[in-house]
């Protein structure tokens, strides 16, 4: 098989590109070049998606396609440059797309999601990224016609590469030991996938020709069981959102939050949605301790902490102290 990765140079798109080049495919990566580079054995070729001839360089014929874009107009772009060229095409979207984030067990088929936003800014806001990938959905569907196109909606993807430091954090959390400040409660749902076993379902994809939308996440697990994964012996203690709101701890992701938490009941339906279909459909997901160890063998320094993403260490003893003494 002959694959495209549109990207192909950041975390997912290096791993579908080395995922199928283990499987023995042929790879080519089209990408700006700017944020990282290919993995060894795929053809790069330098383009600029902004730019409506941007895709000019690539070349030939492709039986699977992949695109991690957020761009509408990247995904317009694409449709025009490589309409007739293409056998299948996997859209990477997101689970940002849907409506609904409170009502836990939505399926992919049925869920509602935002108004297609074909001209905004999806690095604006949560919201305006949503819309966008609405939009670039319909434009690949439209353009490489539904019987063909993958609509993958990701949620949160973890492991090796992961540029976003949020899974890392808790990696880190849990190579640090000690007493560990666990968002909300034990039972609470968290939903994550490894990054190769979404890449390696992607190329499956492409050969068997996978169509329609469906989520590209794990199946639910408990709070209790996620915090389980990154250490055998723990001192977890659990704050309720009510105090970590009222004490400036922002959900999910930036300077003094703690990832992979969303308060409820507004976002009860975010992290535990019904992936049913997702399985019977092949993707495959690991134990999350082996991504838990796969991710720590790159960690040498367990005390450094990125305060982009999570609690600095003063910050969440701080939190805990003010815990005990409320």
């Amino acid at each position: 098989m002959r694959m495209l990765v549109l990207g192909g140079t950041v975390f997912l798109g290096r791993a579908v590109a080395r995922q199928a080049l283990q499987a023995g495919h042929e790879v080519v990566c089209a990408a700006r070049g700017e944020s990282g580079a290919p993995v060894a054995g795929a053809q790069f070729v330098r383009v600029d998606r902004d730019d409506a001839d941007g895709l000019a360089a690539v070349t030939g014929n492709f039986d699977a396609v992949v695109d991690v874009g957020r761009h509408p107009r990247h995904v317009r772009h694409a449709v025009q440059a490589l309409r007739g060229r293409v056998g299948h095409y996997t859209f990477v979207s997101s689970c940002s797309a849907y409506a609904d984030a409170a009502t836990p067990g939505q399926v992919a088929t049925t869920a509602p999601l935002l108004p297609a936003d074909f001209d905004g800014d999806p690095w604006a806001d949560a919201e305006t990224y949503g819309r966008c990938k609405v939009a670039c959905e319909e434009l690949a569907a439209e353009g490489f016609g539904a019987q063909r196109t993958f609509l993958l909606r990701a949620g949160m993807i973890v492991g090796p590469e992961d540029p976003t430091y949020r899974f890392e954090y808790w990696v880190r959390r849990g190579l640090r030991g000690g007493e560990t400040l666990a968002p909300g409660g034990p039972q609470e749902a968290v939903q994550l996938v490894d990054v190769r076993d979404l890449a390696d379902w992607i190329v499956a994809a492409g050969g068997s020709g996978l169509a329609g939308a469906y989520d590209g996440i794990g199946a639910p697990m408990t709070r209790a069981e996620f915090h389980a994964a990154f250490a055998d012996e723990q001192e977890l203690t659990w704050v309720d959102q009510d105090f970590l709101l009222a004490n400036g701890v922002a959900p999910w992701s930036g300077p003094r939050s703690l990832p992979f938490w969303l308060p409820l009941p507004e976002y009860a339906g975010f992290l535990s949605r019904d992936v049913t279909r997702s399985l019977a459909a092949g993707l495959r997901t690991r134990a999350l301790r082996d991504t838990v160890r796969d991710t720590a063998e790159s960690i040498r320094d367990a005390s450094h902490i990125d305060a982009k993403n999570g609690l600095g260490i003063d910050e969440e003893a701080q939190l805990l102290r003010d815990w005990r003494h409320r």
